[in-house]
């Protein structure tokens, strides 16, 4: 069967918000190098070892788990949207996980001023806000892909994040047919769940699609197991193992097109 659809992962794939999030490490640990004396790399990797270990410590974590939400957009989401009684719990806790996870990275160096973590945690979301980087080729390649394929976004996350990504990039949203967030949706990639609702929407067959992602275990793991062909855009020269194998391997979004032209 020729191709009929492209679906494609949203971070790290269309958006660039590894470089998002570290910019915003970045801005936020050097306003704390102004107020104590403290290593900004090392505040850096010190709140991001706390806030994963506190992120787990709370009993929404095995729905954060399955949504795909990260500690990290755990420092800047407001969780406002979302059915699932888990968000309002997120919700709720919000505001002191970004405190106390800034607080007890610095405490980790010796630092204890809760109200210089309070502060440094409601910078973090701002700096991340005024970061809504895209990768220089992601238009181009959409360009190329618009009227051609369908297009479908699949993303984990949490919806009122991610369309809160998407609305920093305003004319992205415009090429796609179909948004799926698994946030909305209930369950997360690898799920064959959200892959099967993602083919159901687009009215199509699994081998008539291909997915295109830079995570192994979310984009690649998923769409293998319904039988869709995949792309994995592998920025950092990883390997990939035996266990999860690609069906293609790529370095950059733009190298996609010529694999999809032969379709």
């Amino acid at each position: 069967m020729g191709l009929k659809a492209v679906l494609f992962d949203l971070d790290d794939t269309l958006l660039w918000d590894d470089r998002s999030v570290q910019e915003a490490f970045d801005a936020t640990c050097a306003e704390a190098a102004k107020h104590v004396a403290v290593n900004p790399v090392e505040l850096e990797a010190s709140v991001r070892k706390e806030a994963r270990a506190l992120y787990e410590t709370f009993d929404t974590f095995p729905f954060t788990k399955m949504i795909g939400i990260n500690p990290f957009e755990g420092l800047w989401a407001n969780f406002t949207q979302g059915e699932n009684e888990n968000f309002r719990k997120l919700e709720k806790l919000a505001p002191g996980y970004r405190t106390e996870s800034w607080t007890r990275g610095l405490r980790a160096l010796g630092i204890e001023d809760r109200e210089l973590g309070y502060k440094l945690g409601e910078l973090f979301p701002a700096e991340r806000r005024s970061r809504p980087l895209v990768y220089e080729e992601t238009f181009q390649v959409l360009e190329a892909l618009k009227g051609n394929y369908q297009l479908l976004l699949l993303t984990n996350g949490s919806p009122d994040l991610q369309k809160e990504k998407l609305a920093g990039v305003p004319t992205i949203a415009a090429y796609f047919d179909h948004i799926v967030i698994s946030g909305e949706f209930g369950e997360g990639k690898p799920a064959n769940s959200i892959f099967n609702h993602a083919l159901g929407l687009l009215g199509i067959q699994a081998e008539e699609g291909i997915m295109i992602g830079d995570k192994l275990t979310t984009d690649i793991l998923g769409s293998g197991s319904v039988g869709m062909r995949n792309i994995w855009i592998n920025h950092h020269g990883l390997q990939s193992g035996d266990e999860i194998v690609p069906v293609h391997e790529v370095t950059r979004l733009q190298d996609i097109l010529p694999i999809i032209a032969n379709g």
